[in-house]
């Protein structure tokens, strides 16, 4: 299964694919509108959302951690390195507990 450079969505149908890129495919959330990727800014910003919607939580600096730690994770982000994805990033215990609640 595919999932996107930018945030790891899994992309499990084609509508949720956004674009491809020379990279890799980019999901519906990380794509601009008309072609290509967001900028590490914007994709950053719609991860926080995500997880602070997704989670429940209304801690903005665990969701910006959590954030940190996919993003940081990703290929695409080392290969392409980012000052938005510079800080601190969440624990592995952090993480856990926030993706037991997705």
């Amino acid at each position: 299964m595919e999932s996107c450079i930018a945030c790891s969505m899994p992309l499990m149908q084609p509508a949720e694919k956004g674009c491809d890129t020379k990279d890799g495919p980019v999901c519906i959330h990380c794509a601009k509108p008309e072609g290509g990727m967001k900028s590490c800014e914007e994709v950053f910003e719609g991860g926080v959302a995500f997880f602070v919607s997704a989670t429940g939580t209304e801690d903005r600096s665990l969701a910006e951690r959590l954030v940190r730690k996919t993003m940081n994770g990703l290929p695409y982000w080392k290969n392409h390195p980012s000052s938005c994805l510079k800080g601190e990033q969440a624990s592995d215990e952090e993480f856990a507990a926030a993706m037991a609640k997705l």
